[in-house]
């Protein structure tokens, strides 16, 4: 899982953010020589719009997004949808690693209630946390 974050204030929708973090993904995997074209972009259902998907198949992505069902008005349209998602369910099912990640940043005050001003401070606070979670995973959690 390669996790280049971006930081808003409180009151914008991670949508909204898309651009920025696919730019510092696209960056960060070109400076480690990755070969990402045409692979599987995974991300939850408050990621289903359009243009995000349209941006993902832009940067050559396969967007393995799990549909809102509720969001299409169409029957039919949410039907195709929904059969194009079951190819990629087993994909999506290994979506929990993110999650518990989410999980592991909450037992952390600091992440869990933004209590600072600048980003630059907070994104130090995350980078501190995602070492020590990686530290306890490496070396065990009685250290």
């Amino acid at each position: 899982m390669i996790a280049p974050f971006v930081t808003a204030s409180v009151n914008v929708h991670d949508s909204q953010l898309v651009p920025s973090a696919l730019f510092g993904f696209l960056e960060f995997a070109d400076l480690l020589e990755l070969e990402i074209s045409e692979k599987p972009f995974v991300w939850d259902s408050g990621f289903d719009a359009k243009w995000i998907r349209d941006e993902l198949v832009f940067e050559k992505f396969v967007p393995v997004i799990k549909p809102r069902a509720l969001r299409r008005k169409n029957q039919t349209k949410t039907n195709e949808i929904l059969d194009e998602f079951e190819k990629w369910k087993n994909i999506y099912k290994g979506r929990y690693v993110v999650e518990r990640t989410f999980a592991w940043e909450d037992t952390y005050r600091k992440l869990n209630t933004r209590y600072e001003k600048l980003n630059c401070t907070f994104n130090g606070f995350r980078y501190l946390a995602y070492a020590m979670i990686n530290f306890r995973w490496l070396f065990g959690k009685n250290l």
